[in-house]
């Protein structure tokens, strides 16, 4: 990268990062995936009971094939032959996990965090629950403010994940979001998580990545 664009971002991250600390959650800038999976072993506790929401990008940081094969009790919503009610029982555990992963549809630079889910199940436990919440984030995921981060999710993320997910929406055929009323629409609950409580304080950690990850 043009060590001019470099310093511009940097800049922004920085920024960023002293926003989440503002609204008592504790912000990270890792550069590489590798350096990445040694902060999330250095942040989850050996033994720990940890879940995930559905997120492309701890598949492509190599995250949940950490948890599958290090010393956690992984609660695996992508394990091969789940049932509905096998997934629904995990989610319900998840409330209790000592670690939930997931990443965000898109954050601001004021550090407001912004998600749409289908299901709930996701965000959820972002917001109540588990001891500790640990979202990882490409640089593609930030933007300026709540108006772009809702642009953001209409035009890029839901319609990508809706294809993904092979869903009969308006969205997968035109590539933008016209706020269909279908039954596969995913886009059913919206949520911006703006501050913590004083006592939550770096209950939410968010580790930006400087890299394009996920949707």
């Amino acid at each position: 990268m043009d060590k001019n664009v470099q310093w511009h971002q940097d800049l922004k991250i920085n920024r960023l990062l002293k926003n989440l600390e503002k609204n008592n959650m504790k912000g990270f800038y890792i550069k590489t995936k590798e350096e990445l999976i040694e902060k999330i072993k250095e942040l989850i506790p050996h033994s720990s009971l940890v879940g995930v929401g559905d997120s492309m990008t701890l598949f492509e940081t190599g995250i949940i094939n950490l948890l599958r094969n290090g010393d956690y009790v992984f609660l695996d919503k992508y394990e091969e032959g789940l049932s509905m009610e096998d997934k629904n029982k995990l989610y319900t555990q998840c409330f209790s996990a000592d670690t939930f992963l997931c990443s965000v549809n898109a954050i601001t630079e004021k550090g407001e965090l912004y998600n749409v889910d289908g299901y709930g199940a996701r965000v959820a436990p972002m917001i109540f629950g588990p001891k500790q919440v640990i979202i990882v984030a490409g640089k593609n995921k930030i933007v300026k403010d709540l108006e772009e981060a809702e642009n953001r999710i209409k035009n890029i993320a839901a319609p990508i994940d809706a294809k993904r997910l092979n869903k009969d929406t308006p969205c997968v055929k035109l590539g933008y979001c016209v706020d269909c009323q279908s039954q596969d629409r995913i886009c059913n609950t919206h949520v911006v998580i703006k501050r913590q409580f004083d006592f939550l304080k770096d209950r939410i950690k968010v580790i930006i990545i400087d890299e394009s990850l996920g949707y």
